[in-house]
């Protein structure tokens, strides 16, 4: 790719990632079909579509973004690792199987890797529920005789603990009640799909959360997703550090009051309409400080990519990272076309403005991939991105979306 173009145009967010990979392996607790609407067309979905079709579930694409899951095939609770070590949010299965068998033998799962990601609190909450879990050979093994209602309180207030205790309980006996539950809109998502389908979750979105179980959810029903949070909030920062002028349509526009407040504190034009966002870049930008926190705190996976913003901006900002220790492992590639940015423990120190000259980048995770795109579209000369696989992962169609904004880029087939 080449920088030096502005963004101008309009964008069409896909439905969200983080939603649609809790929705599939929620589909495996419904006694028959459902169809999930506005599903990006992403590598974490496809690979959930091939586990799905392991363990005796079929998935299928009725068009580009809409599926029908009919689990009334499903005969097994073991998943297979060659599969599972594809993708972080595998450990929904955990859940779901256990919610569906009162059994789950599911291995750690994979995807991006920033530091000590553990799932003690998923653990710790299964075996409130009455399971009992054992880890052998990085398979985590879960059975119960019956699954019964808790009162369960997470020590910090974990998403996908959150999500796991629900796809566990809808259908266990009588109520449990998650205290300190994380309030992501991905969280509201799943809740309002399984209650779709003939559950009983209340207080999605709120701290205190309340299942109460169901012998049955009964299907035949479609689901639209909700609109990806991190992929609008993408455009937006891209939008602003190429002094653009882009209008991002389907999303929600208060899940991005986070990175809508930020922006204008730097001085960027924002323009919110019932269902869109329009970004008008400032040359002159104000530096701020961010700290990253849980949902309706300033997201984790928005931090590298307002990384560059910061860097265009005279004098040093931070950015504190409040959720993954290791999440500044983008710093390293930036530093090869040219930012300065410094991190010590939990706080980058990023001093500015940078110019950056474009440069061979790997992405070393998914949300660290699309931030070297951002820098490649402001760097002087040409930026080639590697190891793209984990950008696939999050992102449908993104350089037919960022070409369409008018950005210099191109997708190319390299031999290893």
């Amino acid at each position: 790719m080449k920088g030096g173009n502005k963004l101008k145009g309009e964008v069409y967010i896909s439905g969200s990632k983080n939603s649609a990979v809790a929705l599939i392996p929620a589909a495996l607790l419904i006694d028959g079909e459902c169809i999930i609407e506005n599903v990006p067309y992403i590598k974490d979905v496809i690979v959930l579509q091939n586990i799905l079709k392991q363990i005796g579930a079929r998935m299928e694409f009725i068009d580009d973004n809409t599926v029908k899951i009919d689990s009334s095939g499903v005969s097994t609770f073991i998943a297979d690792h060659s599969i599972i070590k594809e993708m972080r949010a595998s450990y929904y299965l955990m859940g779901a199987l256990l919610g569906r068998f009162n059994r789950a033998e599911v291995p750690f799962p994979g995807g991006c890797n920033f530091g000590s990601r553990t799932i003690d609190q998923h653990l710790k909450a299964f075996e409130a529920l009455g399971a009992d879990v054992q880890l052998e050979g990085g398979i985590v093994k879960m059975r119960a005789e019956k699954l019964v209602g808790a009162q369960i309180y997470l020590d910090m207030a974990s998403v996908g603990a959150t999500i796991n205790v629900i796809l566990a309980a809808v259908r266990a006996e009588g109520t449990t009640i998650i205290e300190n539950a994380a309030k992501e809109p991905h969280v509201v998502d799943l809740a309002n799909f399984l209650n779709a389908m003939g559950a009983e979750v209340k207080g999605a979105g709120t701290d205190m959360i309340r299942i109460n179980g169901v012998e049955k959810l009964s299907g035949g029903k479609s689901y639209s997703t909700i609109p990806d949070q991190i992929e609008a909030g993408t455009y937006m920062i891209a939008a602003a550090a190429t002094c653009g002028d882009v209008t991002v349509k389907n999303v929600i526009p208060k899940h991005m009051e986070a990175l809508t407040a930020k922006l204008i504190e730097m001085k960027v034009t924002v323009d919110e309409g019932e269902d869109s966002i329009r970004v008008i870049g400032n040359p002159v930008m104000k530096k701020v400080n961010i700290k990253t926190f849980p949902y309706p705190g300033f997201p984790t996976d928005l931090h590298p990519q307002m990384s560059i913003l910061l860097g265009m901006v005279n004098g040093t900002s931070t950015i504190t990272e409040g959720i993954f220790e290791g999440r500044f492992q983008y710093a390293d590639e930036l530093k090869k076309m040219g930012a300065s940015i410094i991190s010590e423990g939990r706080i980058a120190f990023i001093d500015g403005p940078w110019r950056l000259s474009g440069a061979p980048v790997k992405a070393t995770d998914l949300r660290a991939g699309v931030t070297m795109i951002i820098a490649g579209l402001i760097a002087d000369g040409v930026t080639e991105i590697s190891q793209i696989k984990y950008i696939d992962r999050g992102y449908e169609n993104l350089v037919e979306k960022f070409k369409a904004l008018g950005a210099d880029i191109e997708r190319v087939e390299k031999e290893d």
